[in-house]
């Protein structure tokens, strides 16, 4: 008699047959997927791989390498009194470097770094059909570290340059150039940021920052997409092999290489402001409900921005109705523009929308002109408020002698005498020597008036640091 749950043994049979038949099917196909998976993987590569050649072969041709002669005064060695040796020619030394560049007319105007060929006695350009030139330089803008240089000769294959406005984080690039004298090395990465500045290497600063390699000699040379566009001017890195290096946005180094072949220097558009970036943060302490915008930090006093009303704390929102999204948006779109021409304003004051007008002025040729050399002396231990139970944070009042001790242009304020490791004054940056301007937007003078703005256990300060002055919030 069949059990009523089990199959007869001959159905069993088949049953199990036709499951281990099925199971093959199965895996069979499960093999087949994976083996056409793994064939999509290796032809993606592949091409891939054909496109960086294929933009290495078509760029390196605009891709010079530049090297470079440099005079250097060494000090006499005392043999050399000693022998009556007093000859001017015997305390000099040549030092030899090089770098990369790439050609952007055909008439032999070749774009580079400053920093490559300033102060060279002698410049040597080799082209990539291995043609050599004497190089004479035009014109150079320290502000960005960029330089034109020219060599006597026509019908040069020049690169096509994109719009940097356009890069987007994550893309690919090629990184080409003479890195170490290696000429014409290919490297690879992708775009790793975007509007990088605050590195204290340069006046301007407005980088994109890649994870291809980039090392000494690389400077110069140009950064290009898989379309063979050059996106930006190889400039710097963090350190060698750290895979983080930097490039000035091509539209930047456009409009410097424009005006320097045209005229020999660089004229650029300044309002007169310091700005920051608005943190969640700082956006809850200024009443506003996103972090869009540009905080003010300083107006400088005099300029377009001072003559227009505008104040310390106020966001800038818009520039001719252009979207300020973060800090560095607001650096592009007031250099873009020319000397002396008016702009509108949206700006955000205590909470309120308002427009203003300035007229932009020419940019000074430094950001730091008229700025006085620091002092070593530091405040005294004997500080006025001690708040580093709580916060970490110890200040002196600032008094007109400290002032000139410390070499300080403050008239009034809180100087930070101490900082305790790990505290959350250190944890916000605070350092020794910086001065508390103001605590939640009112000017203090005294530890206690500061204690009485902490007493919510979080203030916003205006703090001074040299010539630059900034918010932060501390909070326990």
């Amino acid at each position: 008699m069949m059990h009523p749950h089990r199959l007869p043994y001959h159905l069993s049979v088949l049953v199990f047959t036709v499951v281990l038949s099925a199971s093959g099917c199965a895996s069979q196909t499960q093999a087949q997927h994976s083996s056409l998976h793994s064939n999509r993987a290796v032809i993606g590569a592949q091409k891939l791989g054909d496109a960086f050649s294929t933009v290495a072969s078509a760029v390196s041709n605009t891709v010079v390498s530049i090297g470079i002669e440099q005079r250097r005064k060494m000090p006499m060695s005392p043999f050399q009194f000693f022998f009556g040796q007093k000859k001017q020619s015997d305390h000099w030394r040549v030092q030899r470097g090089n770098g990369s560049g790439v050609i952007i007319r055909s008439n032999g105007y070749i774009l580079t770094n400053n920093h490559v060929v300033a102060e060279a006695s002698r410049i040597e350009v080799q082209l990539r059909d291995g043609r050599k030139f004497k190089g004479k330089v035009v014109g150079a803008d320290a502000a960005t570290d960029l330089a034109i240089i020219k060599i006597d000769a026509t019908k040069l294959p020049i690169a096509s340059l994109a719009d940097s406005n356009q890069v987007n984080v994550g893309e690919w690039v090629l990184a080409i150039g003479s890195p170490f004298g290696l000429d014409y090395t290919v490297t690879a990465g992708v775009v790793s940021a975007i509007g990088r500045g605050g590195i204290g290497a340069n006046e301007i600063e407005d980088y994109l920052q890649t994870d291809a390699s980039i090392n000494p000699g690389n400077s110069g040379g140009p950064l290009v997409n898989l379309k063979g566009e050059v996106i930006g001017i190889n400039t710097m890195i963090v350190g060698r092999g750290t895979g983080i290096g930097f490039s000035v946005p091509i539209n930047l180094a456009k409009s410097v290489a424009e005006q320097v072949i045209s005229t020999g220097q660089v004229k650029r558009a300044w309002i007169g402001v310091s700005f920051q970036d608005l943190s969640a943060e700082l956006a809850e302490q200024f009443g506003l409900k996103n972090t869009r915008g540009a905080l003010v930090a300083t107006v400088i006093k005099g300029g377009p921005a001072h003559a227009a009303g505008i104040q310390p704390g106020d966001v800038i929102r818009t520039v001719e109705g252009k979207s300020i999204k973060v800090g560095r948006d607001l650096l592009r779109i007031v250099l873009a523009q020319p000397v002396g021409k008016r702009l509108k304003l949206d700006i955000i004051r205590n909470g309120k929308a308002k427009q203003v007008t300035l007229k932009t002025a020419l940019r000074p040729s430094s950001e730091n002109e008229g700025e006085t050399s620091s002092s070593n002396s530091t405040p005294s231990s004997s500080a006025e408020g001690m708040l580093a139970k709580d916060y970490g944070l110890r200040v002196e009042q600032l008094t007109a002698n400290l002032a000139k001790r410390l070499n300080i242009k403050s008239k009034t304020g809180l100087v930070v005498a101490g900082i305790t490791s790990g505290s959350p004054a250190d944890r916000i940056g605070l350092k020794r020597r910086d001065i508390i301007l103001e605590a939640n937007r009112r000017s203090v003078k005294s530890a206690r008036e500061l204690t009485q703005a902490l007493k919510k256990s979080k203030a916003l300060l205006r703090v001074q640091r040299k010539d630059n002055t900034f918010f932060v919030v501390l909070a326990k």
